[in-house]
């Protein structure tokens, strides 16, 4: 076994291709568009991100009861899961710091094991669903108490999340509970060490993250730790400390250093911050901040945005869960991070990118796409708006994934008016693809859906083992991109 690994989120690429919008022309969208001009430079790569740069999480809430790791069985929730590969899954946050591992009797486990193959049953799936959503609310109790029951896990959970990566094509980063104290305060590691050594037992490949946001123990535990064998959480007051005395000490042993992100408190947000340019621009301060910082204290050291979303506390309600969350998600992918991990795929909280009754939101869509088309390969753009520090539509572009030679633009519109994008002739001359998100319902009302339209079409499962083809819409050589208003 390598040594500890303090990771992240997966960061964000852009390909080859335009991902822009395209709309029908009218006289008023000539007069009220935003105009934007672009100067780019595809002579030299400027960063090369993770292939898994865009993760993602499962809370570790859904093992509060173990019989709900009997979900990721589900073959719905599988393909879903396998369409964001290559991609990390960390099974982490508050709770993986209640956790004990468990050993379960043998003679159980052996009859078990057998039954791993199966998939879950139809009517096995709808009854976890509905006593999930009970259970949502016992645990958003716990939440606002700050009063978390110990939970402990056997290897039927074990097995069931590494069946569910290995089958997903996914790499899975188990959350380890560093809240386990040795009466001098030091971390009892003993606990830990038997869940490895039963991992290496099944010969299972994956990686550890040590402790969640310790800076928040004192509130959650009553327990004040330094800056040793920790990850954090934003980067202020005791944070940063944590944050530089453990690279101090233990930055050898990991392969990197993670952080958490979220743009706004859920009790005090509203869906102008949502929209807001000065609220996205908070990323990349923080990120400039945990940068310079881990720099200076181990420098080449990898640094992953290990859990993130738009609202902490576990999302806004009718926000974080509907489309107007993802300008917040693709602005943040596109600010060159090694690795961004999304909280989350499932588990409790209104940040999901899959609903309780495993049906994809907004966001889910965005990812796949976005998995699609964006390669690894950071370039150079800039973008010119008549509106100048108001601007309102924010580009970015890498190289296209898995296709040489291409390249994909991908923009968001903040604002209810069009804009046009005017490329420069070495790209626009080419041949371009647009793939245009939209709300299924047109104006700000329609922010708050919980469903989205690719170039019209209103996206949807097939079935539970198909998803639909993303196909972008052909554009002329050296047609003007159109971005329709929140798209």
């Amino acid at each position: 076994m390598s040594g500890i690994l303090i990771l992240a989120f997966v960061i964000s690429i852009l390909s080859h291709r335009y991902y822009v919008g395209a709309s029908v022309r009218s006289a008023r969208d000539e007069v009220n568009f935003e105009s934007v001009n672009l100067n780019v430079d595809l002579s030299r790569v400027l960063k090369r991100v993770n292939e898994r740069f865009l993760s993602v999480a499962i809370d570790a809430s859904l093992v509060a009861e173990e019989k709900f790791m009997y979900l990721l069985t589900s073959p719905k929730l599988r393909t879903l899961a396998q369409a964001l590969s290559p991609a990390f899954l960390r099974f982490g946050g508050t709770r993986q710091d209640f956790m004990t591992f468990n050993p379960a009797d043998l003679k159980q486990y052996h009859a078990f094991e057998v039954n791993l193959r199966l998939e879950l049953p139809q009517i096995l799936e709808e009854r976890l669903k509905q006593e999930w959503a009970l259970q949502e609310v016992l645990l958003q109790k716990e939440d606002l108490q700050r009063k978390y029951r110990s939970v402990k896990f056997t290897e039927y959970a074990v097995d069931l999340l590494y069946s569910f990566t290995n089958c997903s094509a996914l790499d899975l980063i188990f959350g380890l509970n560093e809240l386990l104290r040795t009466t001098g305060n030091s971390w009892d590691s003993s606990n830990a060490r038997t869940l490895i050594q039963y991992c290496e037992s099944k010969q299972y490949s994956m990686a550890w993250e040590l402790g969640n946001e310790p800076n928040s123990y004192e509130k959650k535990a009553g327990i004040r730790v330094n800056g040793y064998q920790l990850d954090i959480s934003q980067p202020r007051d005791h944070r940063r400390d944590l944050l530089e005395g453990f690279l101090e000490s233990g930055a050898e042993a990991i392969d990197a250093c993670t952080w958490h992100h979220y743009y706004v408190n859920r009790r005090y947000t509203s869906l102008k911050d949502f929209l807001d340019p000065e609220v996205l621009n908070t990323l990349a301060l923080k990120t400039h901040e945990v940068m310079e910082t881990v720099d200076l204290a181990s420098p080449g050291k990898k640094v992953w945005l290990g859990e993130t979303s738009s609202a902490y506390g576990g999302g806004a309600k009718g926000l974080s869960d509907t489309f107007v969350a993802g300008f917040m998600w693709l602005d943040k992918l596109g600010l060159g991070l090694d690795v961004v991990i999304r909280q989350v795929l499932i588990g409790s909280g209104t940040y999901h990118l899959v609903d309780d009754n495993l049906d994809p939101l907004p966001d889910y869509w965005l990812s796949v796409l976005y998995k699609r088309l964006v390669g690894p390969e950071v370039l150079s753009i800039e973008a010119f708006s008549t509106l100048g520090k108001k601007k309102r539509v924010r580009v970015y572009l890498h190289c296209t994934n898995k296709k040489s030679g291409a390249v994909t633009l991908f923009a968001l519109n903040l604002s209810k008016s069009p804009a046009r994008i005017a490329v420069p002739a070495m790209v626009s001359n080419s041949t371009v693809e647009a793939f245009v998100l939209q709300s299924e319902q047109p104006g700000e009302e329609g922010l708050y859906s919980n469903s989205v339209k690719l170039n019209g079409e209103v996206l949807k499962m097939v079935d539970d083992r198909t998803l639909p083809s993303l196909q972008g819409t052909p554009l002329a050589a050296g047609e003007h991109l159109r971005l329709p208003g929140y798209s």
